[in-house]
């Protein structure tokens, strides 16, 4: 187990204080419990990345581009109006 050092100014001391006795426990086990939720509810980068992937085949699925044969001509392109 590693132990950090954290620096608050006192009055966010004294309110975290306050919350923990409230709830029986201590400021660190606030705190620690606090950074355990952080980390549960951060998905891992492997994740992220399978959801980008995922979602970029669904927009590719419903807008799938254009194809050779709907390539403009260099002059139907630069056809002025």
């Amino acid at each position: 187990m590693k132990n950090i050092t954290v620096s608050i100014d006192d009055h966010t001391y004294r309110q975290a204080r306050i919350i923990a006795a409230q709830r029986d426990a201590s400021v660190s086990a606030l705190v620690k419990q606090f950074l355990v939720s952080l980390g549960s509810e951060t998905p891992a980068p492997c994740d992220l990345r399978k959801e980008q992937e995922t979602l970029l085949d669904a927009l590719w699925q419903s807008h799938p581009g254009f194809t050779s044969a709907e390539n403009l001509s260099r002059e139907a392109v630069h056809e002025r109006s």
